[in-house]
This record gives structure tokens, sequence and C-alpha cells, in this order.
């Protein structure tokens, strides 16, 4: 990941570090727009183009708009979740205004975690406990994550076809991989910081960590909810890539469908593409053949909900940009103080203190 450069005291970089950032983030561009470029030429390469195009006319704007305006209330209602393990440290609306002004980032930073940083950025000179907001991203990401294993097991359960018992093992894995880092984060990782001595670099930070951490593993029914309401988050994109490639002439078993689409948003998470465009495409086109789907109508349902991912990104940004100039109490207004501080917004403490930014999260998952 990318990290931004090191804030000074007064709380902006000194311009040389800013001109190496910038040059940063100007060649991770580049690598991933080249292989998005890449990767979606040979799928296409390798698939009748008629039948692609014929895929995407087939779809309608009026469901495409549809699909759209649920997005949306998808990302507010996942917004909402976020908001309340970071223990709500502004009112719902500043959140939701930086969930989506994090939805927008994902679609123009680099590393894998852009948008997590830059919405917990956005809140945190105006959360009183930056330790919390942390903390609460982080395991917002990870139940994220779970949920989408969880729902590829469930389509894999549902499909209950014999030769999926090594892609079964795999998934049975995967969630074990999964359990293994919440339990870790919850239960381990408190216990194991409470017993390091004094004096250790960044000590402080940790044992607020582990303080955060402690304090929401107290909370099983708050973990619960946000799984469960992170389940029906992603059940529910599914259901909507489900109606586009409906319209698109692919007419397959939905449990295919939520056995292959979170593991496609999971290996689209991997830095190598814009937004997972071309990864998502290719990985679900080849998911979904054995369960008889065309493969151009797969790509062209993936490439009509790739323009919605982009709309809801454009359209989280905009509604960012024109919020982002007010200035009021954020506890009760919801706005966030300090909005646009850049680097200096990252940090956990004041000054020269340690950074959010040094927290490496997995990337938002969700918002695709």
């Amino acid at each position: 990941m990318v990290s931004p450069p090191p804030a000074s005291g007064s709380g902006s970089a000194p311009p040389e570090e800013a001109a190496v950032f910038r040059l940063r983030i100007s060649r991770s561009w580049l690598f991933k727009i080249c292989g998005s470029v890449l990767i979606l030429g040979i799928t296409l390469w390798l698939l009748p183009t008629e039948r692609v195009l014929e895929g995407l006319r087939s779809i309608p704007f009026s469901l495409w708009l549809v699909c759209l305006l649920a997005f949306l209330c998808g990302h507010v209602a996942a917004a909402g979740k976020w908001w309340v393990l970071i223990e709500r440290p502004v009112g719902l609306p500043a959140a939701v205004r930086a969930h989506f002004a994090g939805l927008a980032a994902n679609l123009c930073l680099p590393g894998v975690a852009g948008g997590d940083v830059v919405r917990a950025g956005l809140l945190m000179r105006a959360a009183p406990d930056k330790a919390a907001l942390a903390a609460g991203s982080l395991a917002d990401r990870l139940i994220d994550t779970l949920a989408l294993v969880l729902l590829s097991a469930a389509g894999l359960v549902l499909l209950g076809r014999g030769e999926g018992e090594g892609s079964g093992l795999a998934l049975l894995q995967a969630g074990g991989l999964v359990g293994v880092l919440v339990f870790g984060a919850f239960v381990v990782f408190p216990a194991l910081v409470a017993r390091l001595p004094d004096g250790l670099p960044m000590i402080g930070l940790a044992r607020k960590l582990a303080g955060a951490f402690g304090a929401l593993a107290r909370r099983p029914l708050i973990l619960a909810g946000a799984l469960g309401l992170s389940l029906g988050i992603q059940a529910g994109f599914v259901a909507l890539t489900i109606l586009l490639a409906n319209a698109a002439g692919v007419e397959i078993a939905p449990a295919a469908w939520y056995f292959a689409w979170p593991l496609a948003k999971i290996l689209a998470i991997l830095p190598v593409s814009v937004a997972g465009l071309g990864v998502r495409e290719a990985s679900l086109a080849a998911l979904l053949l054995p369960f008889g789907a065309p493969p151009a109508g797969v790509v062209a349902a993936s490439l009509i909900w790739q323009t919605i991912l982009f709309a809801g990104g454009l359209i989280g940004g905009l509604a960012w940009a024109a919020s982002s100039g007010k200035a009021a109490d954020p506890s009760r207004t919801g706005t966030v103080a300090g909005a646009g501080a850049g680097p200096a917004a990252m940090e956990l403490a004041g000054g020269d203190g340690p950074r959010a930014d040094l927290i490496k999260t997995p990337r938002d998952v969700q918002n695709r």
C-alpha cells in the first residue's frame, strides 16, 4: 500500500516528500491502468466481441438506474455499519459522506486499502478516540471479508455438486484463515499487548488499539449484527448482478452466482487493476463456465456492474466535495471538522504522532 508522506508538525509534508508521493501514485496508477487494459483486452480477444456487445445493448438503462440506486442504498447501510463499529464518533451524515468519499478513493488511490484509509482519515480529527476509529475500521474490513467467504461457501453448498469438493476445501481453508484473523484481532492481540513491557516503540499506539479491539470483543451482539448486515448487503449486490446477467441472456442457477461472485470480488482486491476492472470479468467468466454460463454474457453483465461501481464512486466524490466546505461541530451536525486536511488527518495523535495509514487493512471489498 502506498502511504501518504509523513506529516510535519505543521500538518503538511515537505515539498520534496509530497513530490515523491505524487510520483509514486502516478506510477501505481499507470501500472494499474496497464493491468486493466491488458487483462480486459485478453479476455475480450478470447471471446466473440459481437456477443459481448449484444449483451451490453440488451441491458436497459432503467434496470441500470434501479441497480445504481440499490447500490447506493446498500452503501448507506454499509456506512451505518462502519459508524457503529467505530463507536459513532461523529453524526451519521458525516460518516456516510466519509464512507462515500472512500468509495470514490477506491477508484483512484493505489494500494489495497485506499478507501479505508481515506474514510478513516476524514473523521480522524473529529474522532475523540482515534484507536477506536482505527480498530473499528479494521474490524469492518475483516467482517466484510468473512461475509464474502461465507456467501461463497453457501452458494457451493446450495449447488450440491460433488465435483466441488476441492473448492469446498479451499473455501473452508479461507474461512478458517479469516476466522483466525478475527480471533487474533479481538482476543490474542489485546492479551499479547498487555504483556509487553513499557518503552517499546509505538507501545502506546499498540495499547490503544488493543483496548479498542477488546472493547469491540465485549460487544458480541454488535459484531454479530455487523456480520449479518454485511451478509445482507453483499447478497443484495449479487442479486443485482444476477438481474443484469439475466437481461444479458445469462440464465444459470442463482447459487452459482453466490459461489462465484464473492470469489471474483476477493480476486479483484489484487492491486493490479483499476477498481478490479478486467480481473473481475476474467475471474467471473472462468468461475461460472463450469455451470453453463456463456462467458460473453457474463463479461457483459460484469462490465455493466463496473459502470455502476464507477458511477457510485463519482457520486460519492461529488457528495463529499459538495459538503466539504461546511464548518460545524461534527458531533452535533455530522459535518467533519478539518476536512481536506490531507496527510495530517491520518494521524492517530496530533502533531507528529503515529498515523492511521500505518495500519494495513484489506481493501473495501464491499464497495464493489
